[in-house]
């Protein structure tokens, strides 16, 4: 709410209390009614959950709702920590869909609390508002919520983006991607990120990186290649790597670092691996530039099939049309590797290229 004091943003307890000295006023209970109004039509057909006095309590009474109320708040005196606890205890009752009221900061809240495990609309109602989790204007929002609820749209993930209140006080954005929440998608209704926010490399590498993860399984051992995009996956996980070496994880922990071919030709004997290598950037590289450790020996013993490559679409991008290339020094490895492959390239992003 200090988007109307000049404050860009209400994040933080002392930033809050200032807004409220200069006169601003909460813009979310207003834009919460607007949403609200929309779903008269399924008053008598859909049960609402909601949390005490100005959490949504008074905005679903005066659309004429009786919701169920649960947790506890102080009027007034509400907080991220209660945005994430009723987020928490909505997914803990097995709700259909969370509708909230806010900026690009409840959005992180949110996704801190339940992650993708439940679907979600923005009504959009804070200064910074980024993300595209969130519908176009309240009253959209409530058409989505309808819609999702007759079965008429289908989920999607959505980025959560947040800029630095600082950095934005001061006219620098600095957006930053923070994760992915599931929301009910229909173009006509929800916005797309901010451009000013669109992804960097960073991010695209952040993203990439989630995809992997998610994709790990306990049971397969994991040989990371050399180069910052494979590594954001070391990031992601929390571990130590070595940015122009080749580390090796399993059940998401590290089980060698600065791996050479011997022991990656042990530790691959027994038991599946697959091998996650980025693209050179400019050359188009997949095998034998900076990544000798995984010699045509692993490759062959790991098999093209448990092989994922990584790049961002900016790198991919800057390839201009060429081939993907290989130089395992081995050419029958060279011929095995050879022909059309998928690229990582992103959160559920991919792209079908050609190694040449």
């Amino acid at each position: 709410m200090g988007g109307s004091v000049g404050l860009k943003g209400t994040d933080g307890i002392d930033t809050l209390r200032k807004a409220i000295q200069l006169g601003a006023t909460p813009t979310a209970p207003r834009r919460a009614v607007e949403a609200l109004r929309e779903l008269s039509p399924l008053r008598d057909s859909i049960e609402l959950v909601t949390y005490p006095h100005d959490m949504g309590e008074e905005e679903c009474k005066e659309c004429g709702f009786n919701p169920v109320v649960i947790g506890y708040v102080e009027r007034g005196k509400t907080s991220a920590a209660d945005t994430k606890r009723a987020a928490e205890e909505m997914l803990l009752r097995e709700v259909d869909l969370l509708l909230f009221t806010g900026g690009d900061g409840t959005a992180r809240n949110i996704h801190e609390a339940v992650g993708q495990r439940l679907p979600v609309i923005g009504v959009p109602a804070g200064v910074k508002i980024h993300s595209s989790v969130f519908a176009i204007n309240p009253r959209t929002a409530g058409q989505l919520a309808i819609a999702y609820l007759r079965g008429e749209v289908r989920l999607r993930e959505a980025e959560v983006m947040d800029v630095d209140e600082e950095a934005f006080r001061q006219d620098r954005v600095s957006a930053r991607l923070h994760g992915y929440l599931k929301i009910p998608y229909d173009a006509q209704l929800v916005q797309s990120v901010k451009v000013g926010s669109a992804l960097d490399e960073d991010e695209s590498m952040q993203a990439i990186a989630w995809e992997i993860v998610e994709s790990m399984r306990d049971e397969c051992l994991y040989i990371i290649g050399p180069g910052t995009t494979a590594k954001a996956v070391m990031k992601a996980l929390h571990l130590e790597y070595t940015l122009l070496g080749v580390d090796v994880v399993q059940k998401k922990r590290l089980i060698v670092k600065d791996a050479n071919e011997a022991r990656l030709l042990e530790l691959i004997e027994d038991g599946e691996a697959k091998i996650i290598v980025s693209v050179i950037g400019g050359q188009g590289y997949v095998f034998g530039r900076g990544n000798q450790q995984i010699s045509s020996r692993v490759i062959r013993k790991v098999g093209k099939d448990n092989i994922v490559i990584v790049a961002t679409e900016s790198k991919m991008a800057a390839l201009k049309g060429m081939p993907l290339l290989v130089d395992t020094g081995d050419r029958e490895v060279d011929e095995m590797l050879k022909g059309y492959c998928r690229v990582v390239t992103g959160y559920r992003r991919s792209a079908v290229y050609r190694i040449a």
